[in-house]
């Protein structure tokens, strides 16, 4: 396996063989549960790469799948190895939604939707730290400022000049008119957002209110694409006490054609730019 995989990858790709193996053998996971005498829910996490699995787990999977070939098993083995291996973001202590920054970190593209604020790969330093302290008023300083440093540190695969992440975001113009601190932060907001609107690989689109209701009206979301055409496309809506992984086609399918809805219903990409530039007047200078 490559090595530059990261280990949510590699337990995604782990858990999707671990599925397959079940599936060949014509076991639930409720049976296969049943057969190790441990929970369903395990199993379920375990396929579905939220749950770090270790060589023993792949081990006694293999035993109850009959897998005869040792290579195969062997294979498995050390995948589960690899996978328990910590990426760039574990140096930053116990961060909620690492699942999601190490899918976002091996994605190819990224589509979301942001109807409150400006989406994260985009904020600046001082947008990202009012915003923080806004919306979790208990956080301490130490907790926001990790979260900050993370956030920046996710950036990265935007302004990459090898293989950049391609990232398009269609933002409610809410988030133009939302004052997440200071004049002065929004001011240098906006214009960041301009002037990363320009580079070739991210496209920012604004739907205005005078277009009324459209389909993201129920809430953020994104979909994470990947350049391996094994690894499946998962949308992520982020929640308050957990987040949602959809992997399903059916799901993914829905929420895609959804996404170009909102992008017809947006200003186009050269038009949202000005609106943006328009705006900053409204916070001075």
């Amino acid at each position: 396996m490559a090595s530059s995989v990261n280990p949510t990858v590699r337990r995604r790709r782990l858990g999707q063989e671990l599925r397959r193996l079940r599936e060949l053998k014509g076991m639930t996971a409720e049976q296969v549960a049943e057969r190790l005498l441990v929970s369903q829910s395990k199993i379920s996490r375990l396929e579905n790469g939220r749950r770090s699995i270790s060589q023993r787990d792949v081990r006694d999977l293999c035993g109850v799948y009959e897998v005869e070939d040792h290579r195969i098993v062997d294979s498995l083995m050390q995948m589960a190895k690899d996978s328990r291996q910590q990426g760039w973001w574990h140096s930053f202590g116990d961060i909620p939604y690492s699942v999601y920054i190490g899918l976002e970190t091996d994605a190819a593209s990224l589509r979301a939707y942001d109807p409150q604020v400006v989406p994260g790969l985009l904020q600046t330093q001082p947008y990202a730290q009012a915003l923080i302290q806004g919306a979790i008023p208990e956080i301490s300083p130490a907790d926001a400022e990790k979260r900050v440093q993370v956030r920046m540190r996710r950036q990265d695969r935007v302004s990459s000049e090898e293989n950049p992440l391609r990232l398009w975001t269609v933002m409610d113009e809410a988030a133009l008119h939302r004052a997440v601190g200071t004049p002065e932060v929004m001011k240098e907001q906006l214009e960041h957002l301009v002037q990363m609107s320009e580079l070739p690989h991210v496209t920012v689109q604004v739907i205005p209110f005078t277009n009324g209701a459209h389909p993201g009206l129920n809430g953020q979301y994104a979909i994470l694409e990947f350049p391996d055409s094994t690894d499946s496309s998962v949308v992520y809506i982020e929640g308050v006490t957990s987040d949602l992984y959809l992997e399903k086609s059916n799901d993914v399918q829905k929420y895609s054609v959804m996404y170009e809805h909102l992008r017809a219903q947006a200003l186009n990409p050269e038009d949202s730019r000005d609106y943006i530039a328009k705006m900053t007047g409204r916070y001075g200078g």
